[in-house]
Formats: structure tokens, sequence, C-alpha cells
């Protein structure tokens, strides 16, 4: 038997792999089933090239739990290690063995292994670990690798009748849950769902059936529990699969979830590596309910759905694949954001996803345009964190009128310009948040010939400010803003029917019983055919108030700003009101007024509904 300590930098190296190794101590499965991947492929590479003349055979790895003797097992039939081998990659900490293997087959090999100190993640939930391990070279003999958790190893000759690795983990107390059989298949599921060897977790039952009728028999058998894909959809080459395929796969990774509306295949080798499939969910309105989904894989081997380092946030609400060897894997990913093959696979994952909606916009539009409710979300949010991003989806992104008609921006800008243009020489895009709500002043905007959009989108008050700054001969203003001849200011002067003396007398009347905080009454002489009183908010301030309650801020204090416009050209103002001879009649004809104006609003409720309602009935009488 041999003895001695284990080439290490430090004194102990363990207390520092059991603490702070890895943040998850879960990984170690991981760590372990790769090495094992790694051997099986490198076999097969072996082979193919012909530097290994025996039989391959069966290269399932094999996962044995015993919780009675409080072992993990994995177990590989690869390559395995001879005894100088074992004193080269087992004794030297930090040393893999994927290293040298890959500068010899770099171009042939497909190997996992940056890893390096996969390895001793084991000692994270293990008290004791053993290596048996026979090489797949004829003459060297069985090996038996020993350690405790501490520098002193021990090596010796045993009997093992095939070749590969066992690696036997002995649990230690504060690893206990890793003898539990349910969250074993939890790991294997996580972490291996699509490594490309089978992997063998213990049996299942397979039932079926013989015969038909009365003499139909069922039939148990008992088969390998194979718990992983070992060939996923997106290691297969675009032009073999079919739409049916990739709709299959998406509900391998999201079971129960409603179908995506497209997806990106992504299929590169220079200047990096990546593979992957991206599928586009339907978002609606919601942003934070699909994060997250993207899982990032290096060669087959999961490593994270927290991909917000390496693609721009707003991709984050794709759901799918990454899958590229050229990200590093190393413990700390803190600098992963300034890793120069990191930002390249950002700049093309955006480029790609980018072409794929302009295809799509260019091919169907009509089809482009039925998807655009669940796609502005996530394109809305790109052009506003991603310039480059900005750049393509310009001409992609949809306006939507009250009417159902989208256009580009271009198409809109043109649509409104002989009509929607103000005395600045800007455009005016009106809008509405709320269609319903909003209707009266629609129809007045619909009357004048305006066109009016609608933005009810979530993210819509930030992306109104952002093409107000990229256009920069743009200004959107909602439709309850203003009176709508003040909604594109022009030059045009309005005469009012009554004289000075009478607007005096009715903007008196009106001031006496408006005396809400944040009021102001205007006198306006706008069309006989407009609402007698109108309720407008000021854009700025409505807009500040509403970024700020989205960012969480309240404005404290500072109550409603809005604007009672009195059309002093209605018949109801001009020729009723201002002919009226008692006072309180004229008090509750001005108040019966504002209430209608407010109701149009939705600003009456509670009591003061009920209370107009009841008054509005009595008028009836």
């Amino acid at each position: 038997m041999q003895k001695g300590n284990i080439s290490v930098q430090t004194e102990n190296i363990f207390p520092i792999i059991k603490k702070f190794l890895y943040s998850d101590q879960e990984i170690f499965l991981r760590e372990l089933i790769s090495n094992a991947v790694d051997a099986t492929n490198k076999l097969k590479t072996l082979g193919s090239k012909g530097d290994f003349k025996g039989e391959i055979g069966d290269t399932k790895i094999e996962i044995i739990l015993d919780k009675e003797a409080k072992t993990l097992t994995i177990s590989d039939k690869g390559i395995g290690m001879s005894e100088s081998e074992v004193e080269q990659y087992l004794n030297q900490v930090a040393f893999s063995s994927a290293e040298a293997f890959v500068k010899k087959y770099k171009d042939d090999a497909n190997i996992i292994g940056h890893f390096g100190l996969g390895f001793y993640s084991a000692f994270m939930v293990a008290d004791k670990v053993e290596v048996i391990t026979k090489s797949y070279k004829k003459s060297p003999h069985t090996v038996k690798w020993t350690c405790n958790g501490d520098p002193v190893y021990t090596m010796e000759k045993a009997e093992k009748r095939e070749r590969g690795t066992d690696i036997i983990l002995h649990i230690n107390e504060d690893g206990e849950e890793y003898l539990e059989e349910s969250r074993i298949t939890t790991l294997l599921n996580k972490y291996c769902k699509f490594l490309p060897i089978e992997i063998k977790f213990g049996t299942k039952t397979e039932t079926t059936t013989e015969g038909e009728g009365d003499d139909q028999t069922t039939i148990e058998t008992e088969v390998d529990n194979i718990i992983n894909n070992p060939n996923p959809a997106w290691k297969k080459s675009p032009r073999s699969i079919k739409d049916e395929e990739y709709k299959s796969f998406y509900n391998e990774l999201y079971p129960f979830s409603a179908p995506p509306m497209f997806h990106i295949h992504l299929n590169i080798d220079y200047p990096f590596n990546l593979t992957g499939i991206l599928y586009f969910p339907k978002l609606g309105n919601n942003v934070e309910v699909q994060k997250n989904k993207i899982q990032l894989y290096s060669n087959q081997v999961f490593v994270t759905d927290d991909v917000k380092e390496i693609v721009p946030e707003f991709l984050t609400l794709l759901h799918g694949v990454i899958d590229s060897p050229d990200i590093p894997l190393n413990v700390s990913r803190s600098y992963l954001q300034s890793d120069a093959n990191v930002k390249k696979i950002s700049s093309y994952i955006t480029k790609k996803v980018a072409e794929k909606l302009g295809k799509l916009f260019k091919k169907d539009r009509e089809d482009f345009e039925t998807k655009w409710k669940d796609l502005s979300v996530f394109v809305k949010y790109g052009m506003l964190s991603e310039e480059k991003f900005h750049d393509k989806a310009v001409k992609f992104a949809m306006l939507k009128d009250v009417d159902g008609k989208h256009y580009t921006i271009e198409e809109f800008k043109e649509e409104i310009k002989a009509n929607q243009t103000d005395k600045h020489e800007k455009l005016i895009m009106l809008y509405t948040n709320n269609q319903t709500e909003h209707d009266s002043f629609i129809q007045s905007a619909k009357n004048r010939n305006y066109k009016v959009l609608v933005f009810d989108n979530v993210l819509d008050n930030h992306f109104l400010q952002h093409l107000e700054h990229k256009l920069g001969d743009v200004t959107f203003v909602r439709v309850d803003s203003d009176t709508v001849d003040n909604l594109v200011q022009k030059d045009e002067k309005k005469e009012s029917v009554l004289n000075e003396k009478e607007e005096e007398k009715i903007k008196a009347l009106f001031t006496e019983k408006i005396t809400e905080p944040g009021s102001s009454v205007t006198l306006s002489p706008l069309s006989p055919e407009d609402m007698p009183v109108i309720i407008t908010r000021p854009e700025f301030m409505r807009r500040m108030k509403e970024m700020q309650a989205m960012q969480g801020m309240q404005m404290e204090g500072m109550p409603d700003s809005y604007n009672v416009i009195v059309n002093t050209n209605h018949p109801l103002i001009a020729q009723r009101l201002l002919k009226m001879k008692k006072g309180d009649k004229k008090d509750a004809f001005v108040s019966h007024l504002y209430n209608l104006a407010k109701l149009n609003q939705g600003m009456l409720k509670g009591a003061a509904l009920t209370t107009f309602i009841s008054k509005s009935i009595e008028y009836l009488d």
C-alpha cells in the first residue's frame, strides 16, 4: 500500500473546499457525473481515432444509493485511470485531466472538464471518498484510492472486472439529505437531464398489454430508469427538426406551460461555440412572472437558470436553452460581465433575436400583428435597454390605434403629418391608456380627424419618453390631457359667444363651487358639440406621478392636478346657465355639470356618486 500527501498549495485546502468552493453544496453531484461523462466521451474519441481497439459496449453511467451503508456511488465505464494517472490527477488538486486530453484531441473530443477542482467537491458532503478505477489499457491493475477529507490519502491494488471508475462517497451527517432517493432524483433532473451519456438511477416498472378483450393481459417489466435525454433538440441540426419536435422539447423543458409563439435555433462555431433554442412565450402584459426561464448549459451540463450576466436583461423574458463551452464555469462567476466571450455571445444572441423578429415581420405582417400584443412587452423592453436592439426594432415595432389598425413608427408619422403637426413643427401623437374610460375624449379627437393610439402596456410610460428622445420630432399627448382644440396646438384663435362680462360671471359661478385641492377653472371657446364641462389632467405632472408610482415612490402631499374646462360656446352654458335667475338653481346646475365631467373621468365615487344619482333622478321628476 502506498501512502502520501496530496499536492496542494495550502497546508489544508479541504476546509476551503467544504465551505467556499461552491455557493450550492448540491453541485457536487453535477461535478462528479460530469467527470464520468468526460471519461466516457474520452473512450469514444479514442475508439473513433483507432487508439482503443477493444469493445466499447455499454457506456451507461450508474448512480447507486445505499441508505443503510450511507454511501452514494457514481460508476462509469469510461477510460479509467492507471496508478500514475491517479497520482497525477487526484493527488494534485486543481489539475484537471480534461486539460491534457483536450490538447491532444481538441478537434475530436467533446469534453466538459473546465472544472479542475470538481472532483474535490465530493468532500463537501462526504467524510470519506473511495475511488476504485481500472484503466482501458490492457496491463494496468485496478487501483483503489481513499481519502478521509484531509491531505493524507492511501492508494492500493483492488479488484474490478470492468474498465472505468467507481467513486464511492461516504456521506457525512450534514449531507444526509443526499441519502434520500427523492433528493437525488431532483438533482439528477436539474443538472443531468440532457447529459450526452445515458445515466441510470435504479429501475422502474413499465406496463404493457397483450391480447384483446377478455384475453387481454397486463405485463409488468423492470427496466433501467434512465433519467436523461442524451440527444436534446438543441444539439441537432436545425434542418433535421420539424416544428412538432420543437414544441415537444418546449414541453419537456416547461411541462404544462402554454405553447410558445415561435423559436430561434442558435448554432454557431466561430468565433465562439454556441448552440441553443430560444422560445418566445406569450408574455401578455407581464414582465416579472416570465423572467429567468433560460437554462444555461456547458456541453449539456446544466449550469444555471440565472443568465442575467450572460444575456441582456430583456432577453431573460425568453424561454429555452443556451449551451456554450466558451462561457467560463469557474467557481466564482462574478466577472462574467467583463468576459470577452460572454460579451460576444450576448451581442450575437441580441442580433439573432432582432433578425428573427424582422424576418417574421417581413414574411407575414398580418400574423406578426396578431402576435404583437404578446410581443410588445419584449420588444419595448429591448428597445429601452439595448441600443443595438433599438436600432433594428424601430423598423418593426408596432403602434396600434383605437380602431385596431397597426402601423410602424414611420408609417404612423406619415399618416398624421398633415393633420397633427403643431405650430412648433412637432408631430403630436395622441394616445390613450384606457380606451373605455377615455371614450368621450377619443370621440372628440376622431371628430377632428385625429388618430389616437393605444398605449396600455406596463412599460409604456418609459417607452413614450424613450421614443420622444430618440425620434426628436415627436411629442406624445394623452387624449384627456387637454381640450380637443389644444391637443394639437395651432395658431388658430377661436371666438367665444360670450362677452367679457358674461365670461366673468360664468367663471365666478364655477370657481365658487369647485374648491378641491389641485383643481383649477379655465374658460375655453370650444365647439358647441363638445361637452359643456371637461376635466383634463396636465401631461407632465401625470406622467411624473405614474412613473414614480411604477418605481414604488409616492409624491407625498401632492394632490392630483386637473383642469376644469368650461366650454363657453355650449348652449347649456351660453344660454341656459347665463339666463337663470335664482342663485340656488345656478349652484345646483353648476354642481351637476361638474359632477358629469367628474363621472366622465371616473372621479366620482362612493357617497358623492350616490348623491349625484339621487339628484339626477330628482331632475327627471
